[in-house]
């Protein structure tokens, strides 16, 4: 097993995780049980599960040989997640200290009443046994709703922050990272941070071949480090205002096919004055402008990062044509695409 980094040596868990007194050649290196809240982001779940059973078997065969995972539950009955498919639980909640992490995969926010008081103490037995725990998307939720991330530094979803400090005040989530780990507390903001998270982990007790292995096949190039930005919004689009925050993510969720102002405020129920002037008030700019500005930075990404030619990438963000994409451009960055893409060559 690795040394803990400077960033998750804080302080030591307050009791000896049992399973790792065990030597490992008993068994499985990483062993990890899953709790799923209702309406649970499958997407999450599966890029987690999918790292620990690619790292689990030499092949690709899919044996728990060095990883072994399982769902929890104290009903057994299956959980539906937020895209309506159903997951089977395997186990009982049983004794936590039989795994080394115990995972609570989170989901929608408006859709996801809190957990039982079965599932609350065997979190608390988990982390009475020195057993992390790791909450993933809206996990980080359930673990505060039960008191079990107080003093600890926690990742939420951009698109969640605000949502995080009205329900639980007094806490500073981290919004600008992949993920966090404080100690024997790990969370991530979901998508495909679930994986770099599950990579970390098999890193950390299997070995780095095997966790390079599983994002290889998973067609994920390099394991990220915790402190890498979150993906989203430009950084002087970031705004507390929730009737900002969802008239950008339609938007984003847009960015090929981009709508008018008149169609977001329908969508969303208000009046196109009334997200007028919420822009303006939070971010000091009109939706139209915000939105160019999100189409520009991501075009400019992709001149930077990928070899797609500036008609395909004026497509994929919205614009008319090329020329439409290098007139904005050049208004916004002082040069044309192409130059832009010549100079970050050269720079690198």
């Amino acid at each position: 097993m690795t040394t803990p980094s400077s960033q998750e040596s804080v302080s030591q868990p307050r009791t000896t995780n049992l399973r790792a007194l065990k030597a490992r050649d008993e068994g499985p290196r990483l062993s990890v049980g899953f709790v799923l809240a209702r309406r649970f982001t499958l997407c999450a779940f599966a890029n987690f599960v999918d790292v620990l059973r690619l790292a689990a078997d030499d092949g690709d065969r899919s044996r728990p040989i060095l990883c072994d995972w399982t769902v929890l539950s104290d009903t057994m009955d299956p959980v539906q997640s937020s895209c309506g498919i159903t997951v089977q639980p395997k186990e009982r909640l049983g004794d936590p200290r039989r795994f080394d992490y115990i995972v609570v995969v989170g989901g929608l926010m408006d859709e996801t009443p809190s957990l039982g008081q079965a599932y609350h103490r065997f979190l608390h037995q988990a982390a009475d046994a020195g057993v992390p725990l790791v909450g993933v998307c809206t996990g980080a939720f359930f673990l505060h709703q039960v008191g079990l991330l107080n003093g600890y530094r926690c990742c939420v979803s951009w698109f969640h922050h605000s949502d995080f400090l009205e329900q639980f005040e007094g806490l500073s989530p981290v919004a600008d990272q992949i993920f966090v780990v404080d100690r024997d507390r790990l969370t991530c903001s979901g998508g495909v941070s679930s994986a770099h998270l599950a990579a970390y982990l098999v890193d950390k007790h299997v070995g780095r071949s095997q966790a390079s292995k599983s994002l290889h096949i998973m067609i994920i190039d390099d394991a990220l480090q915790a402190e890498k930005p979150q993906p989203g919004l430009p950084l002087d689009l970031k705004t507390q205002d929730p009737i900002v925050q969802r008239a950008l993510l339609l938007m984003q969720q847009n960015i090929d096919t981009p709508i008018s102002v008149q169609d977001v405020a329908l969508r969303m129920g208000n009046s196109k004055r009334q997200i007028e002037r919420h822009f303006r008030l939070a971010l000091n700019t009109s939706p139209q402008a915000a939105f160019l500005d999100m189409r520009l930075d991501l075009a400019k990404h992709l001149i930077e990062k990928t070899q797609k030619s500036v008609a395909q990438i004026a497509v994929d963000c919205g614009f008319c044509d090329s020329s439409h994409l290098s007139r904005m451009f050049r208004r916004r960055y002082g040069d044309t695409p192409q130059s832009f893409r010549q100079s970050s060559v050269v720079e690198n």
